[in-house]
């Protein structure tokens, strides 16, 4: 039977009141406590993740995919009003609906490569 990893080492720092409070803030957010949370995003930082910290990558998510949908959508009807063709109704709910099922994958990839043009 294999053991499990046990967890017998520890790491402590000193932060200000304000930071303690903010720390506090973000693990509560999170459903975790300070010190499960702060475990959480120190080895994610190591592993390459540094999304865990503050859900920032999360959001950074969301917005990312509004902004990639929008795009999407205001080049397709420029370019159809550029080449002076008219757009239905029907075009346009087509438009939108093609943009938001696109719109989470595109924004990963997005964001993928410009955290991967950081350590460029």
């Amino acid at each position: 039977m294999v053991k499990p990893n046990l967890r017998t080492k520890s790491i402590g720092t000193k932060v200000s009141v304000e930071e303690f409070a903010r720390l506090e803030q973000i693990a509560q957010k999170a459903s975790k406590t300070l010190g499960e949370w702060c475990r959480e995003v120190m080895l994610a930082s190591t592993n390459g993740q540094p999304e865990k910290l503050n859900g920032t990558r999360g959001e950074a998510h969301a917005v990312m995919a509004e902004v990639v949908a929008l795009r999407a959508i205001l080049l397709n009807v420029l370019f159809k009003q550029a080449k002076g063709e008219p757009l239905t109704a029907e075009e346009m709910q087509r438009l939108i609906d093609r943009a938001d099922s696109e719109k989470l994958k595109k924004a990963r990839e997005r964001l993928d490569q410009a955290s991967g043009s950081k350590g460029s």
